[in-house]
């Protein structure tokens, strides 16, 4: 009798087999994986806009200060010094290796920034596609901010006066007429690419790819206006170190001003689109 008791009790284990255990190290990965998720949402909540950082308006205005001084002093440098060791030594550096792709991706990186030929036209089809896109103030503003680097840069020029490169000092591969400092291809550059990639970003809601593709772009152009007027013996180091530092200014002004008219309801609530 034990031992049919025994059997039976055998196979009814038999047939109804363990539920399997989960291991210990699975149930905390799981556990660790979920805090870790709450922690990743919760800053990603409490993060503020890059652009949030233009509400400091002491702080940007000793900024803007600090920029025009810097430029102010660089210009009067130049005008008492027009010729620098130092900005014939770089160019000669820039202009050491001759192949001919680095002299072609240099022509066409300048080339971009001719005013008549392209970059007119450039910011001509930008402001029509804001305005049709019903971006009226974000078009006035390009459109403004381009006009007002261009003619700003003319009287610049004038009011320092400074020789370009001559071919007794350096190799001038792409001549250009008027006067050096500053250069006004890479204000144009600094103003428009900035101004169009902080625009974008206020206003649209780009996936991570396009985010990282159009902040590449426009830096690449930014990046690049500088060392192709050099080594094309356009402009001296010193111009272009003028142009960048004008040109972020006018781009900060510029995106203070926006925001500024932004937080009053001077603009209309744009909707964030996917992209």
């Amino acid at each position: 009798m034990f031992q049919l008791l025994q059997s039976a009790t055998k196979g009814f284990y038999k047939m109804s087999p363990e539920p399997p255990k989960r291991p210990i190290t699975n149930a905390f990965k799981d556990g660790a994986e979920q805090i870790l998720g709450q922690a990743r949402a919760e800053v990603q909540s409490s993060r503020q806009p890059w652009y949030r950082a233009f509400q400091h308006t002491r702080v940007l205005i000793a900024v803007f200060l600090l920029l025009f001084i810097v430029f102010a002093l660089l210009a009067w440098f130049v005008h008492i010094h027009p010729v620098l060791a130092i900005d014939v030594a770089i160019t000669h550096e820039f202009q050491e290796n001759r192949s001919p792709w680095l002299k072609d991706s240099m022509l066409a990186i300048s080339y971009l920034g001719s005013q008549a030929l392209l970059f007119i036209p450039l910011v001509t089809i930008t402001v029509i596609a804001f305005w049709l896109a019903k971006l009226r103030l974000e078009a006035i503003l390009i459109g403004a901010e381009s006009i007002v680097s261009h003619y700003i840069n003319t009287l610049l020029k004038i009011i320092v006066s400074r020789p370009r490169p001559t071919s007794s000092l350096v190799t001038i591969i792409q001549q250009a007429s008027g006067q050096s400092f500053p250069s006004g291809h890479v204000m144009s550059y600094m103003a428009y690419w900035g101004l169009l990639l902080a625009l974008t970003l206020i206003l649209f809601k780009l996936n991570r790819w396009w985010h990282y593709v159009l902040v590449l772009v426009s830096l690449t152009f930014i990046v690049l206006i500088g060392p192709s007027r050099i080594y094309l013996g356009d402009h001296w180091a010193s111009d272009v170190l003028g142009g960048y530092l004008f040109g972020g200014l006018l781009l900060g002004i510029s995106l203070w001003i926006y925001l500024k008219l932004k937080k009053r309801g001077v603009l209309q609530e744009q909707a964030q689109k996917e992209v």
